[in-house]
């Protein structure tokens, strides 16, 4: 189904009116180890297709999985920093189905016996009324392997139905997966679409700030399955929805509110939910059908009769709980105290993803108002054009580090720096090597720039008088003349002393 189908909604605000919705986020995180988890494969993103795989992985008659020990070590990790309790034993289990995107027909997974369970998340949504702090509980944390990729080709939708024929990637098949669920989360109300991005992406620097992932949406080594119900208040839950593979998390954010809308008008149009997945749209943002699921599926779990169970020890727990780093809400209240900014403009710098970039570009040594400004200013408005991540941009730290040191020796003013980072984000080379292509040179010389302001005064004759009269505000003219007629090159401060030392005129 097209995403571009129309879909009957009701306005946010009206649905919010009538119904409480319950949220539940699955989320799924491929481990950054070096070799799958139940083989030796290579994990690196990109390879050729069907280049990284084994007998094992394959599922190939008379081979044998073995469990990666690193992986169920940064599963550990994930667990205690989320919170969560650390089985003393548990087991996997096959999980059985026909698809494609698993050769052997069974993906190996834990069922009724996770690693980690019993959790929480604390976050932090900005409101009128000023921060206000969520705890999402954690059901679950689990160890799976990752399936392969399928690419339906020749149809217009990219999915299976209507295309002409399909291809299968193995190389992800079996990289390591690890499942996060949450309890059901409820009093959310009009916030609920805040509350699962701000859950997201916590989530998200958490892992990252525990190096066990990457955790890249776009590359799906973060995916996020969204699960909405909507009940009258005070009412038992309503039927749920869930749609799959979020990939970003502004889509979290829009896939809570559009499923709200959506289902808030059928419920009113005395229909009923369907429970089932769907797919949204990054176009239209917008939800459409996948599959039923009117029934639970039966997947005929049992236990895993290849592998042994997991047994950690107390020790290698508490071993393992002495290596976790400083979580990210702690680290921002710290950042925040250090460069003395306010909650405001801290979440600025959350909402805009830009903490790391900043925190690095002053480990450079860059005064963190001059990294705040160009993070959060020119490159976060450059990367929302271009549709991209402000990591992904080409300019680095150390680029706006060299940037602020021929600032500060004036020889870049700051609308030269911004012509600087204009090529150094088109790809025309370092900093240096702009500033040498561009001719982006600093005008200095005083008798140069006499000559260009005394042109200006006898364009202007007028304007001259006015400054002698006492108007210095009417300076800004000629200080605009100078700076066209040297291409913006001038020091705007320096025309502007020499302009008024000229002229006899004192602030």
């Amino acid at each position: 189904m097209s995403g571009s189908t129309a879909i009957t909604r009701m306005p946010f605000d009206q649905a919010l009116q009538s119904f409480e919705p319950v949220l539940g986020l699955e989320t799924h995180v491929e481990l950054g180890t070096a070799s799958k988890m139940f083989c030796g494969c290579a994990t690196e993103f990109g390879g050729a297709p069907n280049t990284q795989v084994c007998p094992t992985c394959l599922g190939l008659p008379g081979s044998l999985p073995v469990v990666n020990a690193v992986a169920v070590e940064s599963t550990i990790r994930m667990g205690l920093a989320l919170h969560c309790d650390i089985a003393s034993w548990c087991r996997f289990a096959r999980k059985n189905y026909f698809y494609p995107d698993m050769p052997k027909d069974y993906q190996i997974s834990q069922y009724d016996e996770p690693l980690c369970f019993d959790g929480y998340l604390d976050v932090v949504v900005a409101t009128d009324d000023g921060p206000r702090e969520f705890r999402v509980e954690i059901e679950r944390v689990h160890m799976e392997e990752d399936t392969g990729k399928l690419t339906h080709a020749g149809g217009d939708t990219g999915r299976i139905h209507g295309a002409d024929y399909s291809l299968v990637d193995y190389n992800r098949a079996g990289i390591p997966l690890i499942e996060i669920v949450t309890k059901p989360i409820v009093g959310a109300g009009s916030l609920a679409p805040l509350v699962a991005r701000a859950y997201v992406t916590e989530l998200r620097d958490l892992m990252r700030a525990l190096g066990v992932s990457d955790v890249r949406m776009d590359q799906g080594s973060l995916r996020c399955d969204v699960n909405v119900s909507l009940a009258p208040a005070g009412e038992p839950w309503g039927t749920r929805s869930e749609t799959k593979n979020v990939n970003s998390l502004r889509s979290v954010e829009r896939a809570v509110r559009f499923e709200i809308e959506r289902q808030a008008a059928v419920l009113t149009d005395g229909e009923r939910v369907v429970q089932e997945t769907r797919h949204f749209h990054e176009d239209t943002g917008e939800t459409t059908p996948g599959r039923s699921k009117e029934h639970a599926e039966d997947y005929r779990y049992f236990p895993e009769p290849d592998l042994v169970p997991v047994a950690p020890s107390e020790d290698w727990i508490e071993q393992l709980r002495s290596t976790l780093p400083e979580v990210p809400s702690a680290r921002r209240a710290r950042l925040r105290d250090e460069w003395g900014i306010s909650d405001l403009e801290m979440q600025t710098l959350v909402n805009a993803e830009a903490l790391e970039l900043v925190e690095a570009t002053i480990a450079a040594g860059v005064d963190q108002g001059a990294a705040r400004k160009w993070w959060t200013g020119e490159f976060t408005r450059v990367a929302n054009e271009q549709g991209v991540a402000l990591e992904d941009l080409r300019v680095t730290p150390a680029h706006i580090a060299r940037v602020e040191a021929l600032i500060t020796d004036g020889s870049l003013t700051d609308k030269l720096a911004r012509s600087v980072f204009e090529g150094v984000l088109a790809g025309e080379g370092d900093v240096d090597q702009v500033i040498a292509e561009r001719g982006l040179v600093v005008v200095g010389d005083d008798s140069t720039l006499m000559s260009a302001i005394e042109q200006a005064l006898a364009d202007q004759p007028d304007v001259a008088e006015k400054i002698r009269g006492g108007k210095v505000q009417a300076a800004g003219a000629i200080v605009g003349a100078v700076m066209k007629a040297t291409k913006g090159q001038a020091d705007a401060a320096k025309v502007r002393t020499l302009l008024l030392a000229h002229l006899g005129v004192e602030e």
